[in-house]
């Protein structure tokens, strides 16, 4: 469970700074994605994993392939 719980953490920590670099605030990530801003905010703080299809949307409304998200862990 601890190792899941990480793995939340860092991604949620990732798609923030991510986000940030694009200069997209959590609701102009969320619209662009077609999600709820609620979701990426609980996805950021690593309370919430995204399905494989929300983590496709987030990354392609980042500009980014999923593996940028995902790479190292």
């Amino acid at each position: 469970m601890r190792g899941r719980l990480q793995h939340r953490r860092l991604l949620g920590e990732t798609i923030r700074e991510k986000r940030k670099g694009a200069q997209l605030s959590q609701e102009k990530l969320a619209e662009r994605a077609g999600l709820s801003t609620v979701f990426i905010s609980r996805v950021e703080r690593g309370k919430e994993s995204p399905s494989v299809d929300s983590l496709a949307k987030i990354a392609k409304a980042l500009g980014l392939f999923v593996r940028e998200l995902v790479r190292g862990f």
